[in-house]
């Protein structure tokens, strides 16, 4: 049994439903790898003026990549959609992009970078889309139904798989996959 809070975002099904069957557990030298590997698809669509990162799970990603990128303008935009790390329910804007970024790239956002760990359905995505339409979207992951949304990703999983992050896990027994365990 993997510990912790999931981030796999099941959006409107619990954690424990039939249909979120596979687990992909993500260590941290794997995401670091991985959101590397997203900075360097992402240095020839560039350059970026500015990140905005969409928290919580676009937090660590942001860093590696402005990092990677040398962009030192970096903001957020934090938006609540897992009110109890298993179930979606409405996206609710706890803080816009500020001003000075908006006005940096102007009012469609274009020379903005947004940066989020997964896309899953593309609901959250899309509510920061409305906000800069021209910017450009990356994750690492991405889930089939949240690719049309986006324009960068490196993995891409199964709809019905649970991606449990490095910073929601602690260290545990797994059982052999012998036992039935995805």
């Amino acid at each position: 049994m993997i510990s912790g809070a999931a981030t796999g975002r099941s959006e409107g099904r619990p954690m424990s439903d039939d249909r979120q069957t596979k687990a992909f557990p993500v260590s941290w030298d794997q995401f670091h790898r991985d959101a590397r590997a997203l900075a360097w698809r992402l240095a020839g669509a560039g350059p970026f003026l500015g990140i905005v990162c969409i928290t919580r799970g676009g937090l660590v990603p942001a860093a590696i990549v402005a990092r990677e990128l040398g962009v030192r303008m970096i903001e957020t935009v934090c938006i609540a959609s897992y009110h109890d790390y298993q179930t979606q329910g409405e996206a609710e804007v706890l803080k816009p992009i500020s001003e000075a970024v908006i006005r940096a790239a102007g009012a469609n956002g274009r020379g903005i970078l947004v940066i989020d760990d997964l896309v899953d359905t593309g609901k959250t995505a899309r509510v920061v889309r409305d906000m800069l339409p021209e910017a450009h979207f990356a994750t690492v992951y991405a889930k089939p139904l949240g690719r049309p949304v986006i324009d960068t990703f490196i993995t891409e999983v199964s709809q019905d798989t649970w991606i449990y992050f490095p910073w929601d896990m602690g260290l545990s027994f797994q059982p052999p996959i012998r036992d039935g365990v995805a």
